[in-house]
């Protein structure tokens, strides 16, 4: 999604508002979801979110959102925000975020989901992340014990 920020979206400091980002990411992500699995989706959680950059008034901001794996009913989305320098049109990253999404039937019921085949390196590098992400957030909720944390455990073994 690519948008340009106006003054009604920016703070005191004529930089987009982080909950203006925040939206656009979402709304990016959800796309991404809904492609992927053709089902409605629903945000499940935000996970991590860097603001980097601050992204001033009048910015070109462009907003790419990719599935990075899909689980049995979730998936976990990687975000890219980039900037576009209004000079040169040189292209800089500006912030990103990883949110989760969840398949749901009309009903609201999970649904299973198409897998995930990573094919570039960045691609691979995010799919084999995403379970370590996972199991983290599943150990933390305490949904799941350190030892079936099984893709942690071999960071530290």
């Amino acid at each position: 999604m690519t948008d340009l920020v106006l003054p009604s979206e920016t703070n005191p400091l004529n930089n987009l508002f982080g909950g203006e980002l925040l939206a656009r990411m979402d709304r990016a992500a959800s796309i991404a979801a809904r492609r992927h699995s053709r089902r409605i989706v629903v945000t499940a959680s935000v996970n991590h979110v860097a603001f980097n950059r601050a992204v001033p008034l009048g910015s070109v901001v462009t907003v790419e959102a990719k599935v990075s794996r899909a689980f049995k009913t979730s998936m976990e989305i990687y975000i890219d925000v980039w900037m576009e320098d209004r000079e040169s049109g040189a292209r800089t990253k500006a912030n990103e975020a990883i949110y989760t999404f969840v398949a749901v039937d009309e009903t609201g019921r999970p649904v299973k989901i198409p897998e995930v085949t990573p094919e570039t390196e960045l691609e691979k590098s995010r799919y084999d992340a995403a379970l370590r992400r996972k199991q983290l957030s599943l150990l933390l909720a305490g949904k799941i014990k350190p030892n079936d944390a099984t893709e942690l455990k071999a960071l530290f073994d």
